[in-house]
Formats: structure tokens, sequence, C-alpha cells
């Protein structure tokens, strides 16, 4: 009976993490211009911090953690021009940088660079503290009470989460390095102009937030 409802719970969680994940914003667009212009695995290393940081906001909805939620939301103002910092220095570079071609060039990342993909995105997540109380408000559709230990289910809920989310970065990663293969060269300029011109956007939504 313990598994069954560990493997349901497991269900909601995967559920969970592609509700979170799902709606577009600065690193669901990082995660594709990263794919577009270094490939494959730049991209899925840039969705699994972005899941990991959810992972990391759903573990404190799931504890009840509110005061860890009160504190991020506090220091919303300086996470955000973080944030804002960030994707005008990123999306600069996607704007300044031509796209590379060919797997040598485009699908290449050493350690150091995937683990600076996913630091990079697990941070500008965390640059949205409001993240945890949509956590809050998806537990309560979904059943799930929270409480001040973790248990099997609250493991099982969490790896869920991450699993979940890590689907859908995969499926844009996938996306949109296969979409990468049908541009000519000036397709793939323009569509990192494109891009590099709306992380400039998401970065002056970020900077007006941060300074209301």
């Amino acid at each position: 009976m313990t598994a069954l409802v560990a493997d349901w719970i497991f269900a909601k969680g995967l559920v969970i993490g592609l509700l979170i994940a799902a709606p577009v914003g600065p690193v669901n667009l990082l995660c594709a211009a990263r794919s577009l212009t270094r490939g494959w695995r730049a991209g899925m290393f840039s969705g699994l911090g972005a899941a990991a940081a959810d992972t990391a906001f759903g573990a404190i909805a799931a504890l009840g953690l509110g005061f860890v939620a009160e504190a991020l939301v506090a220091h919303r103002a300086a996470l955000s021009l973080l944030g804002a910092f960030f994707l005008v220095v990123y999306g600069w570079r996607v704007l300044a940088a031509p796209p590379a071609r060919g797997h040598a060039s485009a699908d290449r990342d050493d350690a150091r660079g995937a683990a600076a993909d996913a630091l990079s995105a697990f941070a500008l997540t965390l640059a949205n503290p409001i993240t945890v109380f949509s956590f809050l408000g998806v537990y309560v559709a979904f059943g799930i009470e929270a409480d001040a230990t973790i248990d099997r289910r609250d493991a099982a809920l969490l790896v869920g989460i991450f699993l979940g989310a890590s689907a859908w970065w995969f499926t844009i990663a996938t996306a949109a390095s296969l979409l990468r293969a049908r541009f000519s060269d000036t397709g793939l300029a323009w569509a990192n102009r494109i891009a590099g011109l709306t992380i400039l956007g998401f970065a002056a939504a970020l900077l007006v937030q941060a300074l209301a």
C-alpha cells in the first residue's frame, strides 16, 4: 500500500514539475537560445539547473518552510537585479557572438562549461522566489499537505518534480537543436538576434520589477 501511495505521489510530482517549468519566461528562452547557438548539451544542462532550482522551491513548499519563502521574497529586489544583470550579459553575448556550426564547435562542452550552464540557469530560476507560492497553490490543487519533515512520500514527490521539469527541458533543448539544423547561416543569425533582444527585454522587465 505504501508503495502504491508513493507511486501516486511520484506521478503527481511529474505533473507538477512539468506545470511549473512550462510557462514561458527567461529561463525557457535561455535554454532555447543555448540550444540554438551551442547545441543540445548546453541547453539541456541549463534545463537541469533550472529543474534543480524548481525542486529546491518544491522542497521549501513541501516542508512548510514559510520563513524561507518570506526571506526569499524579502530579498526579491536584489535577486531580480542579479537576474537582470545576468540576462543583460548573456543577451549581449547572444547578439554579439555568431552561432557556431558543426558538432565540434556547437555540441562540445567540457565539464566546466556544463557546470556553468547549469549553475547560471539555477541562479536565474532562484531569482524568482514567487515560484515558491506557485508550488503552494499547486500543492493545494493536488491535495498535497506541507509538513516539517521529509519522508518517503516527500522524496517521491521531489524526485517526480525534478524529472517532470527535466522532461520539459529535454523537449525544449531537443526541439531547439533540431530546429537549428534547419536554419541557414543567415536564418540562424536572425534567430540569434531575436533571441538576444528578447532576453534583453526580460532583463528590462526584471529591472523594472526590482525597482518597483
